[in-house]
């Protein structure tokens, strides 16, 4: 209580990862597992001498969201640190990651203790997908300020860029055909 944080916010900070898998690390140690598994074989160890590899070990202690809202930033922290490393994200892809990762959690029964509804599911997936494309679309590359760049315009052209070329038909146009 140092910072003088709403309870609710406090809430909302335990709860976000459930009791959920940190799977990266939990891969690892299986593959950990399996590579000393076959090193061992080949050293002539026994099998019980290769300490197992436990999934509870692997997962939050919890709780898991009880309110609406800590679930909602538990989907949001998972689908926002998901879509990292999508490589060129599509809105397919985009709509893929955000389905997988809701239906893991549901799955999982991460969201078993809070009052969302599978309606309210839905809508929240809308707005992910809605949000990552726009946080995840491609940009322009824009010049540094100040750079020493510059334009020069001729006296007989207007300073400002024609924005509204682009829509006009150009005056060498051939005729339309009346196919």
């Amino acid at each position: 209580l140092k910072h003088r944080l709403n309870q609710r916010i406090i809430d909302i900070i335990q709860e976000h990862h459930g009791t959920s898998l940190v799977r990266y690390f939990y891969q690892r140690a299986l593959q950990q597992y399996e590579d000393a598994r076959a090193g061992g074989k080949i050293m002539k160890l026994r099998e019980e001498d290769v300490p197992e590899v436990h999934e509870e070990s692997f997962r939050y202690s919890g709780p898991k969201p009880q309110t609406k809202e800590s679930a909602i930033v538990s989907l949001a922290d998972a689908v926002e640190s998901a879509s990292r490393s999508l490589e060129k994200p599509t809105p397919q892809k985009i709509e893929t990651l955000v389905n997988e990762i809701i239906e893991e959690r549901v799955a999982d029964q991460q969201l078993d203790e809070c009052p969302l509804t599978l309606r309210e599911l839905k809508e929240i997936a809308k707005s992910f997908r809605v949000t990552l494309s726009m946080m995840l679309h491609s940009r322009i590359a824009y010049p540094k300020a100040g750079s020493k760049t510059t334009t020069i315009i001729p006296r007989d052209q207007p300073a400002r860029p024609d924005v509204m070329a682009a829509t006009r038909k150009p005056e060498t146009a051939p005729p339309v055909s009346a196919a």
